[in-house]
């Protein structure tokens, strides 16, 4: 555990939470005791419902310095247990996304570091609205459990040096109770909030580095360019100053990822990904992280080296078998990778046609993420447990088609004719296709002329 940095003796007067409302509507900034204050107050109740809705609107508009935003992801980090893994010898560095359409990349990249020498402690909380988590993902896998605790997420780790696990209720457990309040309040895009958020989580799960990859477009929740870079500078700063190596990428969300979206429809995208093929955006994606996280670990020195090591451990089949370990550790059924085809497959599948002559000039990934969560990919909000994100993993097993989804995605620049498939898609109700057609059809832009798509990759934060 570790412990509080003290505070100087003299004594701290409690402000009434009031003052604190105050202060930060006018722009003021928060002293550390303040901070504190304010985490401990939500942690233990104290602070009314109302008031916190107030001051998470306040700092929403004007905003925390560098240093408030280090001291509350400090605060809302301790307010919880912190996994301490110093027991491992290897390099512990985490992966986190701010969540994209199509994003298989962790149940990639996971098994990639592995195989490269990182440890991968990799914690999942709960996803934007209509994202797929990578839980969610691998629950497609008959026996999987995402559920572990702390202590079997530590000897796990020890034993073949990674684990994907749903976050646990004991890791800032602040952050769980102010994320429910900042979704009621429409402040979930306040830069602070999401920094504090994410970095209390990931950091106190026992990784040493991160690498962070921000998504923006139409397809995120950052839909501003300009909003993701600063994200990523927030992250990447505040990561430092609590001494941990922090690496950021923005990357391009305006349209899906890969070839595919759905459940057990991206885990064969990922399985062929790890025997080295499948879609150009992915592949570039995945080697993108791979070389910042083995190059924060300092396993591979120069940027030459980092991307030999990724390249090779993705064609040479081992990281295939580290995710097969993966699987393996937490109960799922292996011979559903080794063989994709037992998957579960949808009863029918028919072709969106494209409604004329053209080239693919932009693509809505947030409408298409809606329509396969329509298909039934997706848990209904209205049925997940609500503030219990610890056994999400395992909620309403029934609820979710692993099967249904999209296949075959015509990327953005792509030319094709009248009636030519713009995707497939994967249903098995008729009436869930109908509602989610309406999403599919309005998802797609045609134009005479071809665009340039966007680079994957926009900027580097270190």
């Amino acid at each position: 555990m570790t412990n509080k940095r003290n505070i100087p003796s003299r004594r701290f007067i409690k402000p009434s939470f009031n003052f604190l409302i105050e202060k930060k509507r006018d722009g003021g900034e928060f002293t550390q005791e303040e901070i504190r204050y304010i985490i401990d107050s939500t942690l233990d109740g104290e602070m009314p419902q109302h008031q916190l809705a107030a001051l998470a609107m306040a700092i929403y508009f004007s905003g925390m310095s560098a240093q408030e935003t280090a001291d509350l992801t400090e605060e809302m980090m301790l307010s919880g247990e912190v996994i301490d893994l110093s027991h491992i010898a290897k390099p512990k560095i985490d992966k986190y996304s701010t969540g994209g359409v199509g994003d298989k990349t962790s149940l990639v990249l996971v098994p990639l570091a592995m195989a490269s020498g990182v440890v991968v402690p990799m914690m999942c909380g709960v996803e934007h609205e209509y994202l797929i988590s990578t839980l969610d993902k691998l629950a497609a896998v008959p026996g999987f459990k995402g559920a572990l605790s702390n202590d079997q997420f530590s000897s796990q780790l020890a034993r073949i040096g990674g684990a994907i696990i749903a976050q646990t209720e004991d890791l800032a457990p602040a952050d769980a109770k102010l994320y429910e309040l900042r979704k009621e309040t429409g402040t979930i895009p306040s830069l602070p909030l999401i920094t504090g958020s994410v970095l209390s989580k990931k950091l106190a799960e026992g990784s040493e580095g991160l690498v962070i990859d921000v998504k923006w477009g139409n397809g995120s929740f950052i839909k501003d360019l300009e909003q993701a870079k600063q994200l990523a500078r927030s992250m990447t700063r505040v990561g430092r100053s609590m001494k941990r190596r922090c690496v950021a990428l923005v990357t391009d969300m305006n349209q899906p990822l890969g070839d595919t979206v759905g459940t057990a429809l991206e885990v064969k995208e990922a399985i062929q990904l790890l025997k080295g093929e499948g879609p150009e955006d992915m592949k570039e994606l995945v080697l993108k992280l791979g070389m910042e996280i083995v190059r924060l670990a300092g396993v591979a020195g120069s940027t030459l080296s980092a991307k030999q090591t990724v390249q090779r451990h993705l064609t040479d089949g081992s990281a295939l078998d580290k995710f097969k370990e993966l699987v393996k550790a937490q109960g799922g059924d292996t011979s559903f990778i080794d063989h994709p085809e037992k998957f579960p497959q949808a009863r029918h599948i028919r072709k969106l046609p494209a409604p004329k002559r053209g080239y693919v000039h932009t693509i809505s990934a947030a409408m298409i993420a809606r329509g396969v969560h329509l298909l039934g990919a997706g848990i209904e909000p209205s049925t997940a447990p609500v503030g219990n994100h610890a056994g999400h993993a395992n909620h309403n097993h029934a609820k979710v088609d692993y099967s249904v989804g999209v296949s075959e995605i015509k990327k953005v620049g792509t030319q094709v004719k009248q009636g030519e498939p713009l995707m497939m898609i994967h249903y098995n109700d008729e009436a869930k296709l109908e509602q989610a057609l309406e999403y599919f059809k309005n998802a797609y832009r045609l134009a005479p002329k071809r665009p340039t798509p966007p680079p994957l990759v926009v900027e580097r934060v270190a």
